[in-house]
């Protein structure tokens, strides 16, 4: 007769096998966890890049592509390098070089006569050259007439200044500002080329420059975020920044806030802070309405909960967590194919040109939401399935608790599906994060935030930021406050086609 032990001892015994199951779980997904990451970094350091987290827009190619012959692709893309050489050569300064017939030649080859006419408009080929930059130092010199009396003199008016008494004209702060913000480039180098072109220069002196021109140009900057934030759907992202500080350097945070009015403008402003907290989407966009398209950060609960903007999600951040766990459970690659799709119906909505209409909300409604529906039961059906701490639990974890945020984009054609443009907002901070490494104190990283949010914009919407910062420089301080917008590189771009037509 088999031996029953007593209840107490049964007891401890189930208890202490409960413990042992929830901590071998515990250690497995934290191994997941470890061999997904491991998975990550080789992929990052040895892998090649295709094995990386490939774009949207390159499996949506790669699919059109797949469906057309070799020939008609090959054809569509000559096509499309044909029209982006012929619009970058209309936008080239172009000049005509005229040559002549040597005097030696102006003769006949055949008869040997000399009377030669012109035939046609002649021969033209087409040069690309490089005319090397350069700086020059301008002597100005005023004319004094006088009186005879004696008494009475008149002085011409002199050059414009950004300030009075200096030396450095608007296009020399232009191309400070623009060197640093839009091609990353430390200002102790900028110091070498500027030596090189002919002009005494330290970094310390461009540093106090461009620190200048940030604090004329500190309305535009000023405005231009206070019409994002006025705007109906922002996005926004951070990205961190260093500080320099007394013997090593502290965290400092770089935020964007952008978007695209009515006619298509974009508009970008960033602002710096010391800190990550909710403090500065509050100071930004408090006591606005509207949409904010943001990751899963809880520092934009400032502004979403419980009244202020609603919250939009990132599919992109989604998909991007999907991948990371693959290689752990290939079974993520249904995620993406459903995600995918999503945005198969976005690029038919941008093929169509119906983008932001009352078409695109009926596109998503007809095809993204069941798309949305099958992928919400593929996630409850595949939660019970994995480890809560492993990468795939965390991916459906992530996917499950933003649901709401993620699907709202599927009643309202003005919301986005990711918040890819704030991203890319923010590579030129990271490249230049990169170059000079850090800023020196708060009051220039708010500086650094304001000229980036100027160039940025400009770049956004085709305005070269040398021509549009020399301009304003000089007008901003004149213009009259309750017209700032005019002077944004949208308005001003807009305005300047106006004058020259």
């Amino acid at each position: 007769m088999p031996r029953v032990l007593p209840l107490d001892h049964q007891c401890a015994w189930r208890e202490e096998a409960e413990e042992l199951k929830a901590e071998v779980g515990r250690i497995g997904g934290e191994l997941d966890a470890l061999q997904s990451q491991l998975a990550a970094l080789q992929r990052h350091v040895f892998g090649r890049r295709a094995e990386r987290l490939p774009p949207v827009a390159a499996e949506l190619r790669a699919e059109a592509t797949s469906a057309e012959s070799t020939a008609a692709r090959d054809e569509a893309a000559k096509k499309k390098r044909r029209e982006r050489a012929a619009r970058k050569a209309a936008e080239c300064p172009t000049r005509e070089i005229r040559h002549a017939v040597p005097a030696e030649a102006r003769h006949c080859p055949v008869c040997g006569s000399e009377e030669l006419k012109p035939v046609g408009k002649g021969r033209t080929s087409e040069v690309y050259e490089y005319l090397p930059a350069r700086f020059e130092r301008q002597v100005h010199v005023r004319e004094v007439l006088g009186c005879k009396c004696g008494q009475g003199w008149v002085t011409a008016p002199g050059p414009a200044k950004v300030v009075d008494k200096g030396e450095y004209g608007p296009g020399f702060l232009a191309h400070v500002v623009t060197s640093k913000c839009a091609d990353a480039m430390p200002l102790h180098r900028l110091a070498l080329r500027v030596e090189r072109g002919g002009v005494p220069m330290s970094r310390s002196t461009l540093t106090d420059l461009f620190h200048l021109s940030a604090s004329v140009l500190l309305p535009l900057s000023r405005h231009l975020l206070q019409c994002v934030a006025s705007s109906e759907v922002v996005w926004a992202d951070e990205t961190p920044l260093r500080v320099l500080d007394v013997k090593k350097t502290k965290r400092g945070y770089l935020w964007t806030f952008l978007t695209q009015n009515e006619k298509g403008d974009w508009l970008i402003g960033y602002r710096f802070s010391l800190g990550r907290a909710g403090t500065t989407p509050k100071e930004v966009l408090g006591g606005t309405t509207g949409a904010l398209v943001v990751d899963a950060y809880t520092g934009y609960n400032a502004v979403t909960l419980p009244t202020g903007r609603v919250r939009v999600g990132c599919w992109a951040h989604c998909r991007r967590r999907f991948f990371e766990a693959l290689g752990t459970a290939p079974e993520a690659r249904e995620a993406l194919d459903f995600i995918l799709a999503l945005y198969r119906v976005e690029a038919h909505a941008r093929d169509a040109g119906v983008v932001r209409t009352a078409t695109h909300r009926h596109l998503r409604q007809q095809h993204s939401a069941p798309v949305l529906g099958k992928l919400r039961a593929w996630l409850d059906a595949q939660a019970a399935r994995h480890l809560p701490k492993g990468p795939m639990g965390q991916a459906i974890s992530y996917a499950l608790n933003q649901w709401d945020a993620l699907s709202r984009f599927v009643s309202d054609e003005c919301l986005p599906l990711d918040n890819n443009r704030a991203e890319a907002a923010l590579r030129k901070a990271a490249l230049g994060r990169k170059n000079f490494l850090f800023v020196g104190h708060e009051a220039a990283g708010e500086n650094l935030a304001g000229l980036y949010a100027l160039v940025a914009t400009c770049e956004a919407n085709h305005v070269n930021p040398e021509e549009y910062l020399a301009d304003v420089l000089l007008r901003v301080q004149t213009h009259p406050n309750s017209c700032i917008g005019e002077l944004l590189p949208h308005e001003w771009k807009r305005r300047r086609a106006v004058d020259s037509s």
